[in-house]
């Protein structure tokens, strides 16, 4: 049977939240923004008005002010954007208990069982539309199709207040025209390989060799293959269902630009901490270490590392995570932000082959463990590393607290 998926994009949500408590603001350019000063200076959301002057989300806040000189920009408010956030989701609940969140604005909603009740997708996304319009004060573009992908891209074609329809019949007219960078999962970086092979739109993916982005790829060209096919089948979860933790990280936009290697291990060992310290938290080892850097030009990729063997150790993942970037970067721009992240987790006390060229990690984990005891008592900066002395202004952050929330990951 053919499912009924909604995809609901609360539009410029952050600044349209902020407008509801700020009436003042009417008719004015808005903007929600990082710190300036201390470097975490980007534009995080802004309204209509804003993006008609060309102010673009993730850009800096001098750029954004160069194009629209009376830009208002305000700080984030989160509990302003949960509150509103699970507002939303109580209304999505009235129609459906399949409700799957993707970040703080965005949600999957599978209404294939509320059609004979309720009526058709259409029906159900504009009545959404309204309730969203006159109960919350915010609206939002719904995509409704027959799969996740195709629907979270309907809800992107159409902004503000508005409901897209791509449908099994009329998906290769509206979405294989559309560029290839409009895919889910189709990065700057992944968007220009594909254009070097001459895939500039969606439909170009979709009519290529599924061998050929595979060794172009990986394991990522086939998926992009089906969801460019409309082959997507990935379930909508439903409310309640749990989610075991995938991957455990953090990223921080650094308080100046980072110039050389140096920079860049004060970053990370802080980073490592926060990561280690949250992994014990949990119970968990981490197998896997990758990497996120975004240069000054906002260009960004990742890599990622086994490690010799499951550790919670930030040394460890400090060390997988330096050896990484050294691998795969060349300093030709300084960079602007950085993000390490433990993936392929196991519980602490899984029982492993032990190698014969493997150490000793008991005092290792114990140490770790009592710094983590002092640091709970005394506060994050009580016990630190001497190298992150060298630098107060750089290292001298806390990446528990001073944090950015991610959408979560699309696959399950």
């Amino acid at each position: 049977m053919s499912r009924t998926i909604l995809h609901v994009d609360l539009n410029n949500f952050y600044a349209s939240v902020e407008c509801l408590y700020r009436p003042d603001l009417s008719g004015l350019p808005v903007a929600v923004s990082g710190d300036a000063e201390a470097r975490h200076g980007i534009i995080l959301a802004k309204n209509s008005l804003a993006k008609g002057y060309g102010v673009k989300t993730g850009e800096a806040i001098w750029q954004a002010r160069q194009k629209c000189p009376g830009l208002v920009c305000l700080p984030p408010d989160y509990r302003k954007y949960l509150r509103f956030s699970r507002l939303a989701r109580n209304i999505y609940a009235e129609f459906t208990d399949q409700i799957e969140s993707f970040g703080i604005d965005e949600a999957w909603l599978d209404v294939t069982g509320s059609k004979e009740l309720l009526g058709e997708g259409v029906l159900i996304a504009d009545t959404i539309r309204r309730r969203l319009r006159e109960e919350l004060g915010v609206t939002g573009s719904v995509g409704v199709s027959f799969n996740k992908i195709f629907a979270k891209l309907g809800s992107d074609m159409k902004k503000p207040d508005a409901t897209t329809v791509i449908t099994a019949e009329n998906f290769r007219e509206v979405v294989w025209p559309l560029p290839v960078g409009e895919l889910l999962y189709v990065g700057r970086s992944t968007q220009r390989k594909l254009e070097n092979r001459a895939v500039f739109t969606i439909g170009d993916l979709a009519g290529r060799d599924i061998r050929l982005l595979k060794l172009l790829l990986g394991v990522w060209g086939e998926t992009l293959w089906h969801f460019a096919n409309g082959l997507d089948e990935s379930p909508v979860r439903q409310v309640g269902e749990a989610s075991f933790i995938k991957s455990v990280g953090n990223s921080t936009t650094t308080p100046r630009d980072l110039v050389n290697d140096e920079d860049v291990k004060l970053i990370i060992f802080v980073l490592a901490e926060s990561v280690a310290a949250r992994l014990r938290r949990h119970g968990l080892k981490c197998t896997t270490v990758a990497i996120h850097v975004r240069n000054t030009e906002l260009l960004t990729f990742e890599r990622q590392g086994k490690l010799f063997e499951p550790s919670f150790v930030s040394t460890d993942i400090a060390r997988k995570a330096l050896e990484l970037f050294k691998e795969s970067y060349c300093w030709d721009k300084s960079i602007r932000s950085i993000g390490v992240r433990g993936a392929n987790l196991v519980a602490a006390g899984t029982k492993l082959q032990l190698s014969l060229f493997g150490r000793g990690r008991g005092e290792e984990e114990a140490l770790e463990g009592a710094i983590d005891s002092i640091r709970q008592r005394f506060g994050p900066y009580s016990v630190q590393r001497c190298a992150l002395l060298q630098d107060r202004i750089l290292a001298g952050f806390n990446p528990k607290d001073d944090h950015v929330i991610h959408p979560v990951s699309f696959f399950r």
